[in-house]
């Protein structure tokens, strides 16, 4: 294929979907706002009907017709997009396996099979010589259906059964299931509309679980369970009647304690209960109150939390068990400006402390005598690095992970007496073509327009010129508090192989610099996040990596808000932009407390019902500033069955945007109809999204192979 016979203008393709417009007015504030493609909004009843009515009708005919034009516009990269496809699978191991743990004498693992989609979760006794235990076979239970995912898996404090959840629609509702893992069979309880895992009691037959609101899926009560029992004679043991609130059930590394954690943006609180004694009293650590948050471990007499009392980067203080509220706290590791305390990992001899500061993870560990107090040592100029699963208290070392943009994802024991480090599993990437030797890392601090320097993560071949030629792409979060740290991807070598630059942007709205840089991209502050993320596009240019003519960017969920906001504010600034699953209509999702999410997430953007959070929030909602001007070349992708991000939002955003845009670049949208918020459920199948999205922009770039 010649570079000419990608087309690249919409003119010159077939007249993609006309989207009705239908009147519809929302009253508020003294304003009425117009959305003609408010129809778009089905129901849950609607999608799962055996019979569609004449709206879901015209709904899916609208969806499958854009997917059709997609399918139109994308066909001169089919062969690229299996190329691609056949690339990234080809340097991923078939029959991988990963690092067994030990836990109460067993060690677990999951291992592939070569075709498979989908893992087995084993487990052998004493030794990893022992006779192979498969848990569950997920590749046969996944037969039949189109999505397929296992939520929690808990065994019982005996080893002899396994509670676990499935989930075969994607909207994140699983139903639960018993295993006696000594004769493989099943117990006639099923749970449904549950979070997807369940806590054991210490009695071994006493199991506590969270249902969902069936409509706005939100997590809010805990039920008691006993084996053998209806589930309709379950015990409602904590409701949280808050709706902003959402709840969950737990135990403590120790074993010692159940607990339920239940929590807003800005709150929490926790209640425990003696794990050997189910049907006791639940208490509560520390009522709730306004901004105080705190999360909880057992050790000996003491709780010990991870707290911002008194301490907006966090803390971690102790309280006796039997005198818990925060009067009775005792500083352990005090509050500190330049260092963000994420959580920790309590061991019989040793704390590991988990922190952020300059935007890097660090892993410290202190011995309890006060003898030792060291970090891991990390070499990359940017990385991400995260203790792992470490079940066992007695333990004389350390499971964790670590990454880099050019070292691959690994395993590693770090031993506590000696600081010995072994590297027990690092990610092969086959193919005999990658040497971590090709490739550049390195982190650039981009000053934004208020002054604040911004950290971006930056990875591209040896060898790249800075002629201002360069394809980029760059990725950002910017929401949340989640932290985007630079990771590996055995994918993104496809685009550094043909000259591209990958990027990850460490905007305001992440906690990567500390807890405020979340709260300076929040609420009143959320137009930094866009802001940020502009500056350091621009900074990429000006440093010669890239131009607007071949610079891409690319987010996805709050991020794919992000790429909304930046079209509209600096379209200019790219020529390619990927929206995966954007939350895009704010204004209306969140004056709509019936849709999943909203009403838990008015401390992330406001409540648009306040007045001055509706001005602040109409500067910048996407769907809200579509206007007449020229956009870049946009790929949008969601899912029918999203819970997070209903399918109607980036739906009704490509109808509004081709409907008022004055370029002649590319609109177009992948609707997955089979999946939700998180795409594909197979490790191979989510790779053709993957293929999708690097092909449209090698489209735009000319690249042919």
């Amino acid at each position: 294929m010649k570079t000419s016979d990608y087309v690249t203008k919409a003119s010159e393709l077939p007249t993609p979907p006309d989207a009705a417009q239908k009147p519809h007015t929302t009253d508020i504030h003294g304003l009425q706002l117009q959305d003609e493609y408010f129809w778009m909004r089905l129901s849950d009843a609607q999608k799962e009907a055996k019979e569609p009515d004449a709206q879901t009708a015209e709904v899916v005919a609208y969806l499958e017709a854009e997917n059709g034009y997609k399918e139109e516009v994308m066909a001169p990269t089919k062969a690229l997009q299996t190329k691609l496809y056949d690339e990234i699978v080809g340097r991923i191991k078939k029959d991988d396996e990963s690092v067994p743990v030990l836990d109460k004498g067993y060690w677990y693992y999951s291992r592939y099979e070569e075709g498979k989609e989908y893992p087995y979760n084993c487990r052998k006794k004493g030794t990893m010589d022992a006779e192979e235990e498969v848990m569950l076979d997920q590749p046969a239970l996944a037969e039949g259906h189109s999505y397929f995912a296992v939520g929690g898996r808990s065994v019982s404090p005996d080893n002899n059964l396994l509670v676990y959840g499935v989930d075969t629609v994607s909207r994140r509702q699983y139903t639960l299931y018993v295993k006696d893992l000594r004769t493989g069979e099943l117990f006639e309880d099923r749970i449904p509309e549950t979070t997807g895992g369940a806590t054991w009691a210490n009695d071994n037959k006493t199991l506590f679980y969270t249902k969902k609101d069936p409509m706005t899926l939100r997590s809010f009560q805990i039920y008691k369970h006993v084996l053998g029992t209806d589930v309709s004679e379950d015990v409602l043991v904590f409701e949280e009647k808050d709706e902003t609130f959402s709840c969950g059930i737990g135990k403590t590394k120790s074993e010692k304690y159940l607990v339920i954690g239940t929590s807003t943006t800005v709150s929490t609180e926790w209640w425990y209960l003696d794990a050997d004694t189910p049907n006791g009293e639940w208490k509560v650590i520390q009522k709730r109150e306004r901004d105080l948050e705190y999360d909880i471990s057992h050790y000996g007499d003491h709780f010990y939390i991870v707290t911002n009392r008194d301490a907006k980067n966090f803390k971690l203080v102790k309280t006796p068990v039997n005198a818990t509220g925060y009067d009775n706290w005792e500083d352990v590791l005090p509050h500190r400006d330049d260092v963000l305390l994420e959580g920790i990992d309590i061991f019989n001899e040793y704390l590991v402390v988990q922190e952020r500061q300059e935007g890097l993870n660090r892993i410290r560990i202190k011995r309890w005598d006060g003898s030792a107090d060291v970090y891991i040592p990390f070499n990359d100029p940017a990385y991400t690095a995260y203790v792992g699963a470490n079940p066992d208290f007695n333990t004389d070392r350390l499971r964790y992970s670590y990454a880099s943009m050019t070292t691959p994802n690994s395993v590693l024991e770090y031993t506590f007496a000696t600081g010995d480090i072994e590297t027990l599993k690092q990610q092969e990437v086959l193919g005999g073509e990658f040497d971590p030797a090709n490739y550049v890392s390195e982190r650039m601090m981009v000053e934004a327009r208020d002054g604040v320097n911004v950290p971006v993560s930056i990875v591209y071949r040896k060898g790249l010129e800075r002629n201002g030629q360069n394809p980029f792409l760059l990725y950002a979060y910017g929401s949340y508090g989640y932290s985007m740290d630079a990771s590996f991807s055995v994918a993104r070598l496809s685009m550094l192989d043909r000259g591209f630059v990958y990027a990850i942007a460490h905007i305001r709205g992440g906690s990567e610099m500390g807890r405020g840089w979340y709260e300076d991209g929040k609420l009143f502050n959320k137009l930094n996040t866009f802001h940020d993320f502009i500056d350091c596009g621009q900074a990429m240019v000006d440093a010669g990596f890239t131009s607007p003519d071949h610079m891409y960017a690319m987010g996805g969920s709050a991020g794919g808000l992000l790429m909304g906001a930046v079209m509209n504010m600096a379209p200019g600034l790219f020529n390619g932009v990927i929206a995966a699953v954007p939350f895009v209509d704010v204004i209306n999702t969140m004056l709509d407390e019936s849709i999943p999410l909203t009403t838990f997430e008015f401390d992330e953007w406001g409540n648009p019902k306040d007045k001055a959070y509706f001005d602040y929030i109409m500067q910048y909602s996407p769907y809200d500033n579509v206007e007449a001007k020229d956009y870049p070349h946009t790929l949008i992708t969601t899912g029918y069955w999203d819970s997070q991000v209903q399918y109607w939002e980036p739906a009704k955003w490509i109808a509004k945007l081709r409907d008022v845009k004055t370029d002649d670049n590319l609109l177009i949208m992948d609707c997955n109809m089979e999946t939700g918020h998180g795409g594909a459920s197979g490790r191979f199948e989510r790779i053709k999204e993957v293929a999708l999205e690097y092909a449209f922009m090698f489209m735009l770039e000319g690249i042919e192979e």
